[in-house]
């Protein structure tokens, strides 16, 4: 691995992840003024022990995490990497990370919503092996919403 790259586990608590998470916020509601209202009390991190942190010359500037969707799926969670640092795999580095931990944990499944303007975050998640899926709860009825769903057990 690059010696200028470091993977953290860490919580939610993490001030790095706290900022990051600001930043994305920032981003996704310049982006999507319009939807802010339907998502808004989607976008609530309750306390997550599950959190992969990348730091790229000592400074974080990719985030993800996941929570327990069913007993047997989680959810992947508040990906963000910063844009100076897009381009260098770290997105999928996150997903890796966090895969591990959640097969690790006994999961069999991740899901994840995203918005159909983000199309480079869905070819992302296509790459890495995730496939469309119909919404599932809370995005079903929601249009602007891409819900994507990938087994643990098929590691790309």
């Amino acid at each position: 691995m690059n010696s200028r790259i470091k993977v953290v586990k860490t919580t939610s608590e993490n001030p790095d992840f706290i900022t990051l998470i600001k930043t994305f916020d920032a981003f996704l509601w310049e982006r999507y003024p319009e939807l802010k209202k339907d998502y808004w009390g989607n976008n609530i991190i309750e306390f997550n022990d599950d959190v992969v942190l990348i730091y790229l010359d000592e400074k974080a500037v990719a985030s993800g995490c996941f929570k327990k969707y069913n007993e047997i799926t989680v959810e992947l969670k508040r990906m963000f990497v910063s844009p100076e640092a897009r381009g260098l795999g770290l997105a999928q580095q996150v997903i890796k990370e966090l895969e591990i931990e959640a097969r690790k944990k006994g999961f069999e499944s991740m899901i994840l919503e995203t918005l159909y303007k983000q199309v480079e975050a869905i070819s992302l998640y296509q790459k890495v092996g995730f496939e469309i899926v119909v919404n599932y709860e809370p995005y079903v009825g929601l249009k602007n919403s891409v819900c994507m769903s990938k087994s643990l057990f098929d590691f790309k």
